[in-house]
């Protein structure tokens, strides 16, 4: 059931509305015991108006910032709504973060709460708040355990919604007051120095989203949709198109025990529409792929049938009679047997976060299933463009949503403004001034170009900032940084851009090679070994995203002479994946190449 968007003026308002109209259907629902339980739209306005009361009763006043951090639950959608709702501004942080990640945002947002959902992730916030400039207190959505940190009050979910329970009718009073142009959450997103920076978005910017997402799947028919969210909350993708559209639209919601279990959890809900990135989809395929081997030889020639004709017809090559009718056949024979793996009632995956690869949209898509690709970044809330199913082009992102202007600048830069575009970054005048220009546009730092049928091509990238195939945004000169702060290495190029994770060219520093008897090729074993173990020292330092998984040593310097540096030294990033692509592309193949500690690949950062 959608709202109506044009007389919505807050996200706690809109899920109101939708709780008024929806009552005892499931909304909230999660595996517990083996068994899937489901909270009603009705018992879940209760415990967010209850914590929103015990809220304020902490203290919480109009614009105080709330961090949240928790892995997706129920729990973290009434978290983020009640912060909302009781007049505060909402911060997600990853549960990837590390204590000094944490301490920055603390310090940056002023945080007077943090709410906190594990033992395990409590560990990680208690001492960065210790630590603060204005300790938070904080609130833990499970028993802790844990001794109290000095100068940190600690309260439990259930007390906090106790002390609300009762004076909720105030908070209602709250909804009616908050507007469209209300800052309703800050969502830290790495610039192109590394420093996490808060973007302000508005109700506003997620609700014309929301609407865009409405009006693109509208023709799929919006009725009784079912979402399983897996992506991570603190992700503005997750955030807009896994928890407010659904909201939106009036659909129930399942969180996902993990990435492990997604395939059985899929079968078990049968979800109707999901959001992911393309690391997702690339895992799928090969998985796919790898399965044909365990399959009769019959049924392997009728899937590489199924998929040779549905690729050839999304490429638009013209089939003959008897291909047509095999085709029919394969439909039912191979496509609808794809199709019940994801559950059977799957009508759109959404992929958005990085570019998903031509072939593994072609190759969903000759399978029967539908996957519209998108485009997007935080700072606008975050989705700007996505393809529409009546007209799904693969190899483009789609034109821009319903709300949504977007215009070409004469550098090829792609430009875009409307409502989702945020307020600014957070305390960063400066970052805002040059991401937003006077006249309300947004500087995406991506190339583009759009065709003649009003489709968005993303042809290359203005900033440089990588974003992997998980979604994840990058900054490779913080990487590189610290591996050039190594006494052992002299220059590092990091790469990655598309791909599920870091790789880098490193040059040893000449003086400590010489020093160490390392100059000769005999010793290229040991070579790689000791720089193995200076990339592990380097990665204890950085995130999970940003570590080096793979690494090649270069023999040759980056140098202005060989065109691998620009005049003022910094190297020239496209220069080098020319001259050494060949060995980039051999990290992510060769695995006789060191590998440094494994880490998820499918990552909740932007």
């Amino acid at each position: 059931m959608e709202v109506e968007f044009a007389t919505q003026t807050s996200l706690p308002a809109m899920f109101l509305e939708q709780a008024a109209r929806l009552g005892e259907r499931p909304f909230l629902g999660k595996k517990s015991g083996g068994v899937w339980h489901a909270l009603s739209w009705r018992e879940t306005e209760a415990r967010v108006l209850a914590l929103a009361a015990g809220l304020r009763a902490l203290g919480l006043a109009p614009g105080d910032r709330v961090m949240l951090v928790a892995e997706n639950r129920p729990e973290w959608a009434m978290a983020d709504l009640a912060i909302m709702a009781a007049g505060g501004i909402s911060v997600p942080a990853y549960t990837t973060n590390t204590v000094a990640d944490h301490r920055h945002i603390l310090d940056n947002c002023g945080a007077r709460l943090v709410i906190v959902s594990t033992r395990a992730l409590a560990e990680r916030i208690l001492p960065a708040a210790a630590h603060s400039d204005q300790a938070p207190a904080i609130i833990a959505m499970e028993p802790l355990a844990l001794a109290q940190s000095p100068g940190v009050d600690i309260h439990s979910w259930e007390a906090v919604l106790e002390l609300g329970r009762g004076a909720e009718a105030p908070i209602r009073t709250i909804i009616a007051g908050l507007k469209r142009d209300d800052t309703a959450c800050l969502i830290y997103t790495s610039g192109t120095g590394g420093v996490p920076k808060g973007v302000m978005l508005s109700h506003g910017a997620i609700l014309c989203n929301c609407m865009g997402a409405t009006d693109v799947l509208r023709e799929l028919g919006l009725e009784n949709e079912v979402f399983l969210s897996f992506l991570p909350l603190s992700h503005a993708y997750e955030h807009t198109a896994g928890l407010y559209f659904p909201i939106s639209i009036g659909a129930e919601i399942r969180y996902a025990e993990g990435l492990e279990h997604l395939a059985t959890n899929m079968a078990e809900v049968s979800p109707s529409i999901m959001t992911a990135v393309p690391r997702l989809y690339e895992s799928m395929r090969t998985r796919i792929l790898k399965g044909l081997a365990r399959v009769s030889p019959l049924r392997r020639r009728l899937f590489m049938a199924a998929l040779d004709l549905g690729t050839r017809r999304i490429k638009g090559e013209r089939l003959g009679l008897l291909e047509i009718l095999a085709d029919l056949v394969l439909e039912r024979l191979v496509r609808h047997k794809v199709r019940d793996r994801f559950g059977g009632k799957l009508k759109a995956f959404v992929s958005g976060g990085a570019p998903l690869p031509y072939e593994v949209g072609v190759f969903f898509m000759a399978l029967g299933v539908r996957i519209l690709q998108g485009y997007g970044q935080t700072e606008a809330a975050p989705v700007i463009a996505v393809n529409r199913p009546d007209r799904n082009r693969i190899e483009t992102v789609g034109p821009p949503m319903l709300g949504v202007e977007i215009r070409i600048a004469s550098d090829g830069e792609i430009l875009v403004r409307g409502e989702m575009v945020m307020q600014g970054y957070w305390r960063d005048a400066h970052s805002t001034a040059q991401a937003v220009d006077s006249e309300g546009w947004l500087h995406t730092g991506d190339i583009g170009e759009i065709d003649p049928d009003g489709a968005l091509r993303i042809t290359d990238r203005k900033k440089d900032i990588i974003v992997n195939s998980g979604g994840d945004n990058i900054a490779p000169q913080r990487i590189e940084s610290f591996l050039t702060l190594e006494p052992e290495i002299a220059q590092a190029m990091v790469h990655g851009d598309r791909k599920p994770h870091l790789v880098a060219l490193i040059v040893p520093d000449p003086e400590w090679r010489q020093s160490m008897g390392l100059a000769d090729p005999e010793s290229e074993d040991t070579l790689q070994k000791t720089l193995g173990r200076v990339v592990d020292r380097v990665n204890r330092q950085l995130s999970a995203i940003e570590k080096i998984r793979r690494f090649k040593v270069i023999d040759d310097p980056f140098s202005v002479e060989n065109g691998m540096l620009t005049p003022t030294l910094k190297i020239r990033r496209h220069q080098i994946r020319i001259i050494h692509g060949e060995s980039l592309n051999q990290l992510y193949e060769d695995k006789s190449t060191p590998q440094q500690h494994p880490f998820n690949e499918i990552h909740d950062n932007r």
